[in-house]
């Protein structure tokens, strides 16, 4: 894999070895295919809010091969559709929340070249969003219909056991051993919001190597009261 330079990194964390697939088995499947330089060229992947779409984003550039590039939309004021330049030249584009900028007339004309570049050239491009194609508030018609034209993936959202999975899944990437009982603990404790629970695991981790301790249920009781206060 080739990152384009785009001043935007990629999480160490965001492979397909430490996405929980859950309910979402056949859409990780065919994004891996995806990475591999396989199937349809432009892939609609959307769900709500700590879904994973990003992770799986992320996941596929860094396992594709040739020049890729990750460009996330969630904050479109900070970028502008000329980074869009050149790209069509890419092997592979996954653009994160794509939505963001449905109805700017700007990005919407940058990203319809891009596509109609990256067609020419067989490449492939991967887009999220909030929601399915029928609902994305795109008003160049040629571009609704061709960001529309390959497959469409829902990411749902997990129940407590596969969430359960996703928190031991995630502590195990990180070198840590977090039991059943300690998982749990974390769930009961703290919102059902995947991005919150990993970041409240990230918190602990740091802790836990400052203090050179486990993850033991009495160890995450005192992480979460130091929170709080």
């Amino acid at each position: 894999m080739e990152q384009l330079p785009l001043d935007i990194r990629l999480a160490d964390f965001a492979r397909f070895e430490s996405y929980h697939s859950g309910p979402n088995q056949a859409a990780v499947a065919a994004l891996r295919h995806v990475a591999a330089e396989t199937g349809q060229q432009v892939h609609w992947v959307w769900g709500h809010a700590g879904s994973g779409r990003s992770h799986l984003l992320q996941a596929i550039v860094h396992a594709a091969h040739g020049r890729c590039a990750y460009l996330p939309l969630q904050a479109p004021s900070a970028r502008t559709p000329a980074m869009l330049e050149g790209m069509g030249e890419l092997d592979l584009l996954c653009v994160d929340d794509i939505d963001a900028v449905a109805g700017d007339s700007a990005w919407e004309r940058a990203l319809f070249t891009v596509f109609e570049e990256l067609k020419a050239r067989h490449g492939r491009l991967v887009v999220s969003a909030s929601s399915a194609p029928a609902n994305a508030q795109f008003r160049l018609r040629d571009l609704a219909s061709r960001l529309a034209s390959g497959p469409t993936w829902r990411l749902n959202s997990l129940d407590d056991e596969e969430l359960l999975s996703a928190l031991q899944l995630r502590a195990k990437w990180r070198g840590l051993e977090l039991s059943h009982e300690a998982a749990t603990f974390l769930l009961r404790r703290a919102t059902r919001e995947v991005a919150a629970l990993f970041e409240l695991l990230d918190v602990a981790d740091q802790a836990a190597l400052a203090a050179q301790r486990k993850l033991t249920v009495p160890f995450l009781k005192s992480v979460l009261e130091s929170q709080a206060d």
